[in-house]
């Protein structure tokens, strides 16, 4: 069968990447909680990312940005809007890989009573500040037909919306897994979601490209494939180890992965080679986006954005 020939050719693809890996200086890669990215924690689990890479957790992107600026990590684990952010910045990025594309993970929940969101009208809604969040927001708001003066907006990091919801300090949140799952344990209502917004919001990997390593990022990259594989022939495997490893149910482990579409190889090809494609005019559309909110000076020219070089070969897949 076609999978068990793909599977058959993934077996050996960390094994040429090693080679040149091993020796090389290490890449340090920032990572933080997100269903997307349990793709290199189940890799590490299996020994399939080699000594050379090192992931190295935060709480938050935020965490992995201010390693990027800071010269500590080589590249991250982060959302397109956050890429834009950093080169914004001077940050050097360029984007080699799309781990996910958000499909209901990340969402509008709020409070029992709160059944339409034109009846957020007066109430306490918590929101991230940064581009996604104003993104989301602004859907939120146009879907609503209310302004922003409509509603009090909390600026809550995603580590402190559990803890404010629970405290009462919140009416409505826009938030995203697991902390989506949490709430939706403790009763909150689902309003709205990205499955209204296909196509929009990606989670990628971005390496500086003063700090490039291709031994190590054709390494993880391959890695990646290889577990992602193993996701979609042992889903139930993959769901409990990554539940174990969040410290979450196995229920929440699964909502969360099937709040996002994982792209395969010949799909991300497509993101990062077509200069006009999805990923390009969801980055155009955010960095007009920023532009206009004054996150960023300018529109990013999306210079060197994309790359598909670090990719495994057709041929190596088999």
């Amino acid at each position: 069968m076609k999978r068990r020939r793909f599977l058959s050719g993934l077996a050996t693809l960390p094994l040429l990447p090693w080679l040149g890996a091993c020796s090389a200086a290490p890449l340090r890669l920032g990572i933080h909680p997100w269903i997307g990215y349990e793709t290199l924690y189940l890799a590490r689990d299996f020994g399939w990312l080699p000594p050379a890479i090192q992931l190295q957790s935060g709480a938050s992107a935020s965490d992995s940005l201010a390693g990027l600026q800071q010269d500590r990590l080589d590249a991250a684990c982060l959302t397109l809007d956050e890429v834009l952010l950093a080169r914004g910045a001077g940050v050097p990025l360029t984007i080699g890989l799309v781990f996910n594309v958000s499909a209901g993970a990340d969402m509008v929940l709020a409070r029992e009573g709160i059944q339409r969101l034109e009846q957020l009208a007066g109430k306490r809604l918590g929101v991230e500040p940064n581009a996604l969040g104003t993104l989301m927001l602004a859907k939120v708001l146009r879907r609503a037909g209310l302004s922003p003066s409509a509603l009090t907006l909390v600026e809550l990091a995603p580590e402190s919306q559990l803890e404010a919801w629970r405290a009462g300090r919140l009416d409505a949140v826009i938030t995203y897994e697991p902390t989506a799952g949490q709430l939706l344990q403790l009763g909150a209502r689902r309003l709205f979601d990205s499955r209204e917004l296909p196509d929009t919001i990606f989670d990628v990997l971005a390496v500086r490209r003063d700090r490039i390593r291709r031994p190590q990022l054709q390494a993880l990259t391959a890695a990646h494939f290889r577990a992602l594989e193993h996701i979609r022939s042992n889903r139930q495997d993959a769901l409990y180890r990554i539940a174990a490893r969040q410290g979450v149910s196995h229920a929440l482990a699964e909502r969360a992965l099937a709040g996002v579409v994982l792209p395969m190889l010949s799909a991300n090809r497509r993101y990062l080679v077509d200069g006009e494609g999805k990923l390009a005019q969801a980055a155009a559309l955010l960095a007009e986006l920023m532009a206009g909110q004054g996150l960023l000076a300018r529109p990013d020219d999306r210079q060197g954005l994309f790359s598909p070089l670090w990719l495994p070969s057709e041929r190596e897949h088999g």
